[in-house]
């Protein structure tokens, strides 16, 4: 069982200071409540923690073996309330956030570099996964907040949304695409439903929801009984894939944008605008951020619109 949390930091006090009188003016209390909690503390403990000598305390080895326990606890409590208190009054301590992979790799060190110039209290946790993983954390309180994208879901998100805070920011272009080589041998310009359907393709999960969005989006049609020649839980993968000639894959244009500039990878267009991935803010509901995220998330919004990143990662020409 645990001893008296108020007995122990008596005791501490009387260790450092060597006596009960000296123990009883820090903590602002009589002499005899310092010498009743001692005595009701090594009661509690069956040991003797001071050997009492004329207005002098001599520690017992339990108490020199207590004192090792306590000191390091009592110094940590102290910093950490320091800095529990700080916090309220500029950014500092930790912030912990969720992104894509892809976007929270090419976006987030710059973002969190130039935070930091302003701000050097600040430090980061990042974990770097789908919604699928990110959402759950975010609820568990793991992470602070996240950034989400929808349309590039690895499987099917089973959520209440209604306990999230969902903020758009970021529009990310979407595109079917394949390598060059398999283009002029596959595709050859014809980018009819009827022609695409049969092609073979890289999934993102075993329900091929990413590919049969698409192919709602472009052509109002669900695409069924698709030949996925390979399903892989990773953007970059199905990208690798695309470039080793495996078929077409759904993915993120800004991310192969130096690619499909050299004619590498090929986007597979219709009459119908590109899909839109909204990449989106999200946080608990009825969490109230502290300073320290509150100041980061409105220089992140900031950071944002001053530097056209939606356009940036609309914009492949």
């Amino acid at each position: 069982m645990l001893p008296d949390f108020n007995r122990l930091k008596v005791f501490y006090y009387i260790f450092n200071l060597k006596s009960v009188a000296n123990a009883a003016r820090e903590l602002s209390i009589t002499s005899s409540a310092v010498s009743q909690a001692l005595n009701k503390l090594e009661t509690e403990l069956k040991v003797p923690l001071f050997t009492r000598l004329h207005k002098h305390l001599v520690p017992t080895l339990a108490g020199e073996q207590l004192f090792e326990i306590i000191d390091p606890f009592i110094n940590q409590l102290q910093t950490g309330i320091k800095q529990i208190l700080q916090a309220k009054q500029i950014p500092s301590g930790m912030i912990r956030i969720g992104s894509p992979i892809e976007f929270g790799k090419s976006y987030f060190p710059r973002i969190m570099g130039a935070f930091r110039k302003k701000y050097p209290e600040v430090v980061f946790t990042m974990n770097l996964g789908d919604p699928s993983q990110i959402f759950p954390m975010i609820r568990s309180g793991e992470l602070d907040f996240g950034m989400v994208d929808v349309f590039l879901t690895r499987d099917q998100i089973q959520e209440d949304f209604g306990i999230y805070s969902i903020e758009p920011l970021i529009d990310e272009e979407v595109v079917m695409a394949c390598s060059k080589e398999y283009y002029e041998m596959h595709i050859n310009r014809d980018h009819s439903f009827e022609n695409l359907v049969t092609k073979e393709f890289i999934s993102y999960q075993k329900s091929s929801l990413t590919l049969r969005n698409w192919f709602k989006h472009h052509f109002n049609k669900f695409s069924l009984n698709l030949n996925r020649v390979l399903t892989v839980d990773s953007h970059q993968a199905v990208i690798t894939g695309i470039k080793n000639q495996l078929g077409m894959g759904v993915i993120a244009s800004h991310i192969v944008r130096r690619d499909i500039k050299q004619g590498k990878i090929i986007p597979v267009k219709t009459r119908q605008n590109d899909v839109i991935n909204k990449i989106s803010l999200v946080q608990l509901q009825d969490k109230v951020p502290n300073l320290t995220e509150k100041t980061f998330i409105s220089f992140l919004k900031t950071d944002i619109l001053s530097s056209g990143k939606s356009k940036k990662f609309v914009n492949i020409s």
